[in-house]
């Protein structure tokens, strides 16, 4: 027969805290922050990608090639951020379109969620940098074959690897 205390326990009494989903036991400290972020996919002729290479400072994935993205700012949906990074980041005026996939990664800081939409580009020609501050600005873009995503999503690029997902699920 057991005491009311070890029955407590069990039944999860204000002393035992569940294990937030991936994190380790022992790890009780705060929780982390969740990013909310958005990338895109523009097709352009013979299969190719428009993609990025962000910069050499970069904090998660210095001198990665993957997509184009951005984080939501408060209040901004989901397509209005796709729009904004359009523009903040390759100096285009994008029409988003369908919602291709949708993932999360633990950090070490924060926990990124992220949707992956297709987009096509309705005014202008990709220009990087663009003059914008507060924002991760790339080092270079091109046309190029999904295949150059690999490298990235081996390294932990969100983005990356739900369009090679998506592309190998048939998109």
């Amino acid at each position: 027969m057991s005491d009311g205390r070890s029955a407590r326990r069990r039944s999860g009494s204000s002393r035992a805290r569940p294990l937030a989903v991936g994190r380790r036991a022992g790890d009780f400290g705060a929780m982390k922050s969740t990013k909310r972020s958005v990338a895109f996919l523009v097709r352009g002729e013979a299969g190719r990608v428009l993609a990025v290479r962000r910069p050499l400072d970069d904090e998660d994935l210095p001198d990665a090639w993957g997509l184009p993205a951005g984080s939501l700012r408060p209040g901004e949906g989901w397509e209005e951020a796709v729009r904004r990074a359009g523009r903040e980041k390759l100096g285009v005026t994008l029409r988003p379109g369908a919602l291709l996939r949708e993932g999360e990664l633990e950090r070490d800081a924060y926990r990124l969620r992220m949707r992956l939409y297709g987009a096509s580009i309705e005014g202008g020609e990709p220009v990087v940098p663009q003059p914008v501050e507060g924002v991760t600005q790339y080092a270079e873009w091109a046309w190029a074959p999904p295949s150059q995503l690999e490298a990235a999503a081996a390294k932990g690029s969100l983005c990356s690897r739900l369009a090679l997902e998506w592309r190998d699920e048939g998109g």
